[in-house]
């Protein structure tokens, strides 16, 4: 797996988003306005893409760069779920995206699905590694859906978690441009259009976010988010 300047500034990009929240939940004590099932929605995430950390070895960078994701979002959902006084801050009553019914599940649906059609097989290790990184892939794509709902519902957006949502989707932005130019430029590497269509809908997700954000440091006032009235 080669490296290229695209994706090493995203994942610097998604390490910093990373930092960023740890930093505020760390110097805030407060979870106001962070979802929780976002969180364990990429925890998820990394749990089914990297089960080839402990059976194939492609370089440091990469083994560290997954043991980092799936140790920092861990340490991200227990903070929020068990960690005092953090956890007496999360507002579960604006956290009430369904995230097991609506994304996970339609999500493994579909992953399914896909390795069937793609001849893929049940009962091989190997298969069944692709359909868990095929998961993962449209999992992602959604798993900003909570964040973002509920930054619709509190309106206003501290300056930590917009900028830790902005870097999370500068860091999808960056990756859709690793793999175009790792097809074009990389020897055995491919389309893959499903990474595609699943990275520009991740993408879009964000645009809306983008937007007020950019417009908020432009002013350099509050960063806050209108309503749906206020919208239309």
């Amino acid at each position: 797996m080669s490296m290229n300047i695209f994706r090493l500034c995203g994942d610097m990009s998604h390490v910093f988003s990373i930092i960023v929240l740890l930093l505020r939940l760390r110097v805030a004590r407060n979870a106001q306005g962070i979802s929780l099932r976002t969180h364990e929605l990429f925890l998820l995430v990394f749990l089914t893409r990297y089960t080839d950390l402990f059976t194939t070895f492609y370089s440091l960078y990469n083994s560290v760069m997954k043991v980092l994701y799936i140790a920092s979002t861990s340490s991200i959902v227990y903070a929020i779920r068990l960690q005092e006084p953090i956890c007496s801050t999360y507002d579960r009553a604006q956290d009430t995206f369904r995230h097991w019914e609506f994304a996970v599940a339609p999500c493994a649906v579909l992953a399914f699905l896909t390795h069937l059609i793609s001849g893929g097989s049940l009962f091989s290790f190997v298969d069944m590694q692709e359909m868990l990184w095929t998961f993962s892939i449209y999992l992602e794509s959604i798993a900003i859906l909570p964040q973002l709902i509920v930054l619709q519902r509190f309106r206003e957006v501290e300056n930590l978690t917009g900028n830790y949502i902005f870097f999370m989707g500068a860091y999808r932005a960056l990756y859709i441009v690793n793999w175009i130019f790792r097809a074009y430029y990389e020897p055995g590497y491919r389309h893959h259009y499903v990474v595609y269509f699943c990275g520009v809908l991740q993408t879009l997700l964000y645009a809306d976010f983008f937007y007020y954000y950019l417009m908020s440091k432009r002013r350099g006032g509050r960063f806050s988010l209108p309503t749906a009235s206020q919208q239309k």
